[in-house]
């Protein structure tokens, strides 16, 4: 398990720290940038990693929490993570949609939700299968 996390976490570190600098690249073109703003980042870069490749992972495939629970901390650790993210990446653009942040709440929750049943369907149909094929083979 630890072994996955670790590789989960670093996959994300390295696809978010090259997908940030491909949009410093088409939005700050011609800029130069302070080197303490890598710092920043590198600490978005790790709140991607921490929040998609470790918590959402042991959140939903290791821990035993209720539906409701899983999806309420995932929604909130979502929230909060993709804020301070905006925030690292730019104040300014962290004021624009703070005021939005009532209805992210409400639509990181709705969209949790969703997501949650339809792996749940999905998951559920992935294991029926794999028993049918277990018992089928049993048979024969």
């Amino acid at each position: 398990m630890i072994k996955n996390l670790r590789q989960s976490f670093f996959q994300v570190f390295a696809v978010t720290s090259v997908w940030i600098t491909l949009l410093l690249t088409i939005f700050f073109n011609g800029q130069t940038i302070g080197l303490s703003y890598l710092w920043n980042l590198i600490g978005i870069s790790t709140i991607s990693a921490l929040l998609f490749g470790v918590i959402y992972s042991v959140l939903w495939n290791y821990f035993t929490f209720k539906a409701i629970t899983n999806i309420l901390i995932s929604s909130i650790l979502n929230i909060v993570g993709g804020l301070t993210a905006i925030w690292l990446f730019s104040s300014e653009m962290f004021y624009l949609i703070a005021p939005w942040i009532p209805g992210m709440v409400i639509l990181s929750i709705i969209l949790h939700t969703i997501a949650f049943y339809v792996y749940a369907k999905t998951d559920a149909a992935k294991k029926a299968k794999e028993l049918n094929d277990l018992v089928k083979n049993k048979i024969n």
